[in-house]
């Protein structure tokens, strides 16, 4: 296998060099084989946001209970926190549109009928963007499909 071409850009370059070595993420001014800066490693025990977490999960049925009971007294922010947690949030959704398509023209056709329904008013323009987005996709897939098989075709001839 031959080696790749160096793109003009990157001739030259040389990673980043450190007291013993390239420079790696972590401490910049430690290397491997130098005595650690930290010798006693981590201390034993839990770190103080790990004890909150604990604490606060020990305590989750008192938190849940006190906020439903706030609710119920009539705390809009108790209220609206459960109801997030409920209920779903509603989301938007495009209206059904109809205007003449044809699926198996070709993708050039079909983004001018798209653009065609939108200038006329019959699509509103935000819809009629993900509508050419899908038929990108598509177009897309189709692309790599017709190469997959060119591909497969070229191979088989070889053999």
């Amino acid at each position: 296998m031959t080696e790749p071409e160096t793109p003009p850009w990157k001739e030259g370059w040389k990673p980043m060099e450190g007291p013993g070595g390239p420079v790696v993420a972590g401490n910049p001014n430690w290397v491997k084989g130098m005595k650690s800066p930290n010798p006693a490693g981590r201390p034993p025990g839990l770190t103080p946001q790990t004890k909150l977490v604990q604490k606060m999960l020990e305590n989750a049925d008192g938190i849940l209970d006190a906020i439903i009971a706030k609710a119920m007294e009539g705390d809009s922010a108790s209220a609206s926190l459960i109801l997030a947690r409920i209920v779903p949030a509603l989301k938007s959704q495009a209206q059904t549109v109809q205007f003449t398509f044809d699926a198996s023209a070709p993708v050039s056709e079909q983004a001018e009928a798209i653009l065609t329904a939108i200038s006329t008013g019959s699509v509103s323009p935000d819809v009629g963007r993900q509508i050419l987005e899908a038929v990108n996709a598509l177009s897309q897939i189709r692309a790599s499909e017709t190469l997959e098989a060119r591909i497969a075709a070229l191979e088989e001839k070889q053999s």
